[in-house]
């Protein structure tokens, strides 16, 4: 629901983490601890892998933006969008290991002289590797390059995620460069998925909602959070993806869009939130699903129905060239005419309406308010405007879409019926 950087840990994924923890003495326990998968197989396995054509491709793409900017170079530290660029996978620490990208010729990746052989490993371009030894200073070897490829006057873009003693080192190496952001290169890239990327997603939402299924029927009375997530989680493993998060808020927790530390059962009459995703070669899935364990009342079924009339608007508003912040728009007159809100108040849709979505579970750009970037064909994003009553409980649907020339395009179908949550 926020904005997620590489490597930082936000407060839905501390709850979900949580939340799939096995709990012993709980009735229910056996099916989750141990349950039986044998109903289940892998369905990913005809998927396939970015591959090297795909990055080359990648920086390409990012040097034809780098000099419709004026950018003379990036620098990309660990994360997302050095796999993105690079396939190199690595964790953050005090060492740098970073990839420039500079307007034209080979990039470069630094990193500490021992790391070279690791590194090699998943690094899926042609590319210049520069090391460093643990005496020297890792940004000098950064502005080496620069000053070897004659960019070292040139405005240098920084990847947003990069971490403040980077940027301050190289600018401490590099006296008098003109630091800039990377956004017009990274995001104008990233934000555009390709058609091999939306397969990718459309496979771990295809898990997750299958995962979903095989679930549902067997949440019991009783059942904590932890539980219905080790359940959740125990399936998309044996269907192929790697879970993420698996959310899980019940009863007056589901009011609040991340939950609550408060203890929770599933009881009668209730609702049931789960919010769950996985990866598949990278790439993630963002569903949510909200239905009440035995008979739903009427203010449930009433709020239930909003909340997918508001997925509707919002879907309907996401028409290409319409700015991002228009779809949110939509959902909230819609909700402030039906007596929610207005804005961001509660009772009401607290939060956006949805985020970007690819190799991160929530990548800019965001359908939200004042958002003024386009909607344009590869773009990905959550479709989430739920509605929270505080006190009460909260109904979350969320089903993520891809823009396509036509408009846009589910990766999972709405539910229609609080009674069949999962179709």
């Amino acid at each position: 629901m926020t904005m997620q950087r590489p490597f930082l840990i936000d407060r839905r994924r501390m709850v979900a983490g949580v939340a799939a923890l096995p709990l012993l003495g709980r009735a229910g326990v056996a099916h989750a601890a141990d349950p039986d998968l044998s109903a289940l197989s892998d369905i990913t396995s005809a998927t396939r892998a970015i591959g090297g054509a795909e990055r080359a491709a990648r920086i390409v793409q990012a040097q034809k933006l780098m000099k419709a900017n004026g950018i003379g170079a990036v620098l990309i530290e660990s994360g997302s969008s050095l796999i993105y660029f690079t396939g190199v996978r690595w964790s953050r620490s005090e060492r740098l290991t970073a990839v420039v990208i500079p307007v034209e010729g080979l990039p470069c990746i630094v990193t500490p002289f021992f790391e070279e052989p690791s590194i090699r490993e998943s690094l899926g371009i042609e590319a210049d590797v520069r090391v460093w030894q643990e005496d020297q200073d890792a940004l000098g070897v950064v502005a080496g390059f620069l000053r070897d490829r004659k960019l070292a006057g040139r405005p240098i873009g920084i990847e947003e995620t990069t971490r403040y003693f980077a940027v301050d080192g190289l600018a401490h190496a590099l006296p008098g460069a003109k630091i800039v952001s990377a956004n017009p290169v990274v995001r104008g890239c990233r934000m555009i998925k390709t058609a091999t990327e939306i397969a990718l997603m459309q496979a771990a939402t295809d898990v997750t909602i299958a995962a979903y299924r095989w679930t549902y029927p067997r949440i019991e009375k009783g059942m904590t959070p932890q539980q219905i997530g080790a359940l959740m989680n125990a399936a998309t493993r044996k269907l192929g993806g790697s879970p993420e998060f698996a959310l899980i808020l019940l009863g007056e927790a589901a009011a609040y869009p991340h939950g609550s530390g408060k203890p929770q059962l599933v009881r009668e009459g209730e609702v049931v939130l789960m919010d769950c995703g996985c990866t598949v070669q990278g790439y993630q899935s963002d569903v949510s699903r909200t239905f009440v364990f035995g008979a739903a009342s009427a203010e449930q079924r009433k709020v239930w129905d909003q909340v997918r009339a508001g997925q509707a608007t919002a879907f309907a508003a996401a028409k290409l060239g319409t700015p991002a912040g228009q779809v949110d728009d939509a959902v909230r007159r819609y909700y402030t005419a039906n007596g929610y809100g207005p804005d961001y108040r509660l009772p009401g849709l607290s939060h956006r309406t949805g985020h970007g979505i690819g190799m991160d579970g929530h990548e800019p750009v965001n359908l939200v308010r004042g958002e003024k970037t386009p909607l344009a064909p590869g773009m990905c994003f959550s479709n989430e405007p739920g509605l929270y009553l505080p006190g009460k409980f909260g109904i979350r649907l969320e089903d993520c879409f891809h823009m396509t020339a036509a408009g846009p395009k589910w990766f999972s179908v709405p539910p229609t019926s609080i009674d069949k949550p999962f179709g």
